[in-house]
């Protein structure tokens, strides 16, 4: 047995090939296991190295599993599946289990956290804990049972369902206009006024940019009075709510300060963004009811939003659902 153990490869190196052989590409696996490309492609070589035969056929368009790598891939989720099953057979069954899911700080703020009394009301015996992140989260890492991701229309995450595409347009508290006094009934008016600007370095979102805005619009682009710049769009959405300035909102994230009057689109257009939210369930909890209820409550909670941006589903590349 000492032998045997001896001669079988890290962990590591497996959940590394099994992810890869799922995604059949290595910047997804990457990505599934919070680690460079690079990394990966490294664990799959030290892998072949170590067995002495090629798992992965690198081709034209991608990756495609040789004889060899399709036999080991069947045993490997096969084993690991069975320590998952077995690892949460060992929990106890009369302990009530949370969830607990990650999403970005803006998603979290202030579209999930407004809504969450709602789940508490229909669901009082499930406890939620919500992880919010900028940076994507390893699930099985982290011990996270759901994520609601970011990312662009024609490269969501693998497995992952649609909830709703952002799409962003100007905004402004109602105090403003009655502070400065200032017209704002057209897009050649931000003259008069202060713009608020989401400014990351670390992750610059480039398509959220006034720049962006008018361009898309059709509209020439104007110098303001003055300009304020946040690298959280929660604090952005803070300084537009306290009337600092005019920023572009981001719907359906703000759908309900549109609702209640807390802001105003003094004019459009709205311009999609090209990016949605996904909703993403970690493969070990997939068969926890309490994750299936509260994944079908997100769900239901994005369908009924009922702006624009739920009904225009991405029509790029296909992905397997959870």
């Amino acid at each position: 047995m000492a032998e045997t153990v001896r001669r079988l490869p890290s962990l590591d190196l497996l959940k590394g090939f099994e992810s890869a052989a799922r995604h059949l590409n290595f910047t997804h696996a990457a990505d599934e296991l919070y680690l460079t490309q690079s990394a990966v492609s490294r664990q799959i070589q030290a892998l072949e190295d170590h067995l002495g035969v090629k798992l992965f056929v690198r081709q034209r368009r991608g990756l495609a599993l040789t004889v060899e790598g399709v036999r080991l891939r069947e045993a490997v989720q096969s084993a690991l599946g069975q320590v998952r099953e077995a690892m949460e057979s060992l929990s106890p069954r009369n302990v009530p289990r949370g969830i607990t899911m990650t999403s970005t700080m803006a998603f979290s703020s202030l579209w999930l956290i407004p809504r969450l009394g709602k789940f508490q009301q229909m669901h009082p015996d499930v406890d939620v804990r919500v992880a919010a992140n900028d940076r994507v989260l390893d699930l099985d890492r982290e011990h996270i049972d759901i994520s609601v991701r970011y990312a662009p229309d024609a490269d969501p995450p693998p497995e992952a369902r649609w909830l709703f595409r952002e799409e962003f347009m100007p905004i402004c508290s109602p105090g403003l206009l009655e502070r400065t006094g200032k017209p704002l009934e057209r897009p050649e008016d931000l003259r008069h006024h202060v713009l608020l600007r989401l400014e990351d370095p670390v992750n610059p979102a480039l398509w959220l940019q006034w720049s962006t805005w008018f361009e898309a619009s059709g509209v020439r682009r104007v110098k303001p009075a003055g300009s304020i710049a946040f690298n959280y769009f929660d604090q952005l959405m803070r300084a537009a709510l306290a009337g600092h300035g005019v920023a572009l909102g981001r719907v359906p994230l703000i759908q309900e300060y549109l609702d209640e009057g807390s802001v105003i689109a003094p004019f459009g257009p709205r311009v999609a963004t090209q990016r949605s939210y996904w909703l993403l369930i970690a493969p070990t909890a997939r068969r926890r009811p309490e994750v299936q209820t509260f994944a079908e409550w997100l769900l239901a909670e994005a369908a009924s939003t009922g702006s624009s941006a739920q009904q225009s589903r991405p029509s790029g590349k296909k992905r397997r659902t959870a």
